[in-house]
């Protein structure tokens, strides 16, 4: 039975003991499936997520010709055991101008970036196409890189849906910015040795993003002859339990803590994410660290450091210690959405900075994190790319979540803080974590024992409707 339409979160009471796995990293996944299509042999990749986007990527490679199959996981039953056999650079299918080989998308932007320079390496005419959303989102920095290789890309307006003639490998050079979206350069990187590709990354952060440095360093380490490579857990994704619990989890190896911390007046539980990952390679893994932060205030060691970042002189000079700042750029990824909706909750306003990548990905999330934080009683001041979330005295309210499965967890766990909130069409969250509100209800250990209702009716649903399919 699918998820209802609308369902109310009902805030968590008491402490209970909780140590929870999360499915594997959706960004790791995706960039293992085509590493391991490019790879020669059969690559086994172990922990990798089940979900959505991941299953839209597994699917683009079924259509180009390439051997995939999958196994349940013992561990985590959103993730898989995924077998790719890879033909060291060759791409199996290609169509034709009058019948294009056509590859759905979605709306995976990483499955719609790294798929169209992916049929590049191909030989014949390849359609790309997703969702109207996905048809919405930037592409013209990464067809204009590829054009720049040689190769040919039809494009009303340098956006999906797009033709792709694959020409095969094209030794050359070109320049890609990342100024709107890392997954251009990641796209590029993750093709660039099977096509002899140089390529220079340019723009905002260039040289640190963290998405493209997860890029370079799978593509260094990854097996090329087949083999195994294992899938870490997806630190967005655990950055939901970490904020149930206002947990201060420093990313130890074992941590068994169920300390109690006061949240909008309700104790509630410290949850710890097992096997959270040590390798950096996920700018989320720092969640626990800003959470901590969020909770420490001026004490922090990590707002001395960062907390005058991207301020004006005069708020500088004015408040130095009143108002905080998070960036997306430099500071958290995908979970600094779990962050802004934390934030009226917090003794201090919180300013979040270079927010303009969360305008162009499954909605506009400024406007959409504005509009549901004001609707829940918050004031959210927004400036350019910035949001100003201040403490605030908070009720319920039915959530817009604009299909987006990122506004859907978090609001979520604002749930279990605050009375009254509905989350509209939760099944969304199948995209990254289809199993999430199942682990919100599951008794402890492995879950936080929430109650969950159909809103319409108030009746508690059962863990098989909880699924989101």
């Amino acid at each position: 039975m699918p998820l209802p339409a609308l369902i109310e979160i009902v805030p968590l009471e008491k402490a209970v003991p909780a140590e929870i796995t999360v499915p594997g990293s959706k960004s790791i996944t995706n960039r293992a499936l085509i590493a391991a299509a490019l790879a020669e042999g059969e690559t086994a990749l172990r922990g990798a997520l089940g979900s959505e986007d991941t299953q839209v990527m597994v699917e683009g490679l079924r259509a180009l010709g390439f051997g995939v199959k999958g196994a349940g996981d013992p561990q985590e039953f959103c993730n898989r055991t995924i077998m790719v056999r890879g033909l060291g650079g060759k791409i199996p299918r290609g169509g034709t101008l009058e019948s294009p080989l056509e590859i759905f998308v979605g709306n995976a932007g990483t499955a719609a970036r790294f798929l169209t320079a992916l049929v590049c390496l191909g030989h014949g005419i390849y359609r790309v196409h997703g969702v109207k959303r996905m048809h919405q989102r930037p592409q013209e920095a990464l067809f204009h890189a590829l054009r720049e290789l040689g190769y040919c890309i039809d494009s009303v307006n340098d956006k999906l849906p797009a033709t792709v003639h694959g020409n095969g490998p094209r030794e050359g050079t070109c320049c890609v910015s990342i100024a709107e979206s890392s997954q251009f350069a990641s796209a590029l990187l993750l093709c660039a040795k099977a096509g002899g590709w140089h390529v220079n990354v340019v723009g905002e952060n260039a040289e640190e993003s963290p998405y493209v440095a997860m890029t370079l360093k799978l593509t260094e380490v990854f097996p090329k002859r087949g083999g195994e490579f294992q899938i870490e857990p997806d630190c967005s994704s655990g950055s939901y339990f970490l904020a149930a619990g206002e947990h201060e989890f420093m990313g130890k190896k074992e941590n068994h803590s169920t300390e109690v911390h006061q949240v909008g007046g309700v104790s509630t539980l410290s949850p710890t994410v097992i096997n959270w990952p040590e390798t950096r390679w996920q700018i989320d893994q720092a969640f626990s660290e800003v959470l901590f932060a969020l909770h420490e205030g001026p004490r922090s060691r990590f707002w001395k450091l960062h907390s005058s970042r991207a301020a004006s002189p005069s708020r500088e000079e004015t408040q130095p210690q009143s108002v905080h700042t998070l960036s997306r750029r430099d500071d958290l990824g995908d979970s600094i959405m779990t962050a802004i909706v934390l934030a009226p909750l917090l003794a201090l306003p919180v300013r979040f900075v270079h927010l303009g990548r969360l305008r162009v990905q499954e909605c506009e999330r400024v406007i959409a994190l504005r509009n549901e934080l004001t609707r829940c009683g918050a004031k959210v001041v927004e400036e350019g790319d910035t949001l100003e979330v201040f403490p605030s005295k908070l009720h319920g309210a039915e959530i817009e979540t604009y299909s987006d499965h990122r506004l859907a967890m978090c609001f979520a766990i604002l749930g279990l803080k605050v009375p009254g909130v509905k989350i509209k069409n939760p099944a969304c969250a199948k995209k990254s974590f289809p199993n999430f509100f199942q682990k919100l209800a599951a008794p402890p250990p492995r879950g936080l024992g929430a109650t969950i209702l159909e809103a319409r009716t108030a009746r508690a649903l059962t863990h098989d409707e909880l699924f989101a399919e």
